[in-house]
């Protein structure tokens, strides 16, 4: 099992973010960094830690297929059910995410402007006309 580096893990952000949307470097460094502050070296966290807006990055990422989540129920002591949510990596997707290449757009859109349609003589002032 090899660990998942803050590099690793902001690449794989990079890569599974919409390219419409798009996500800068610094950004996906960041998020990357926030998740795994929460992990440290394991791959498995319980959900009652979570902050309502660390919840909805986690959320975000299990979109992108980053993260997964998962249940344990058991039984208390008085008869109740207790369940407790995990979440957790999916290395082989965050892998297949860090090796994948984001192609580069190669079309440039060219903006039209109101005055690319005017003559070039519209220009001269009134007296050289």
């Amino acid at each position: 099992m090899t660990i998942i580096t803050v590099d690793d893990l902001t690449q794989a952000v990079k890569n599974s973010i919409d390219s419409s949307r798009g996500m800068e470097e610094e950004q996906a460094y960041e998020l990357a960094h926030h998740v795994l502050n929460f992990f440290g070296y394991s791959d498995r966290i319980i959900d009652n830690i979570l902050e309502p807006e660390d919840r909805d990055a986690f959320y975000m990422l299990e979109d992108a297929g980053i993260l997964t989540t998962e249940r344990e129920e058991t039984t208390l002591y008085d008869g109740r059910e207790w369940r407790i949510h995990y979440w957790l990596f999916r290395r082989e997707k965050i892998a297949t995410l860090m090796n994948q290449s984001v192609p580069e757009s190669t079309e440039t859109v060219q903006e039209e402007s109101v005055y690319d349609e005017l003559p070039d003589d519209i220009w001269r002032r009134g007296s050289d006309a």
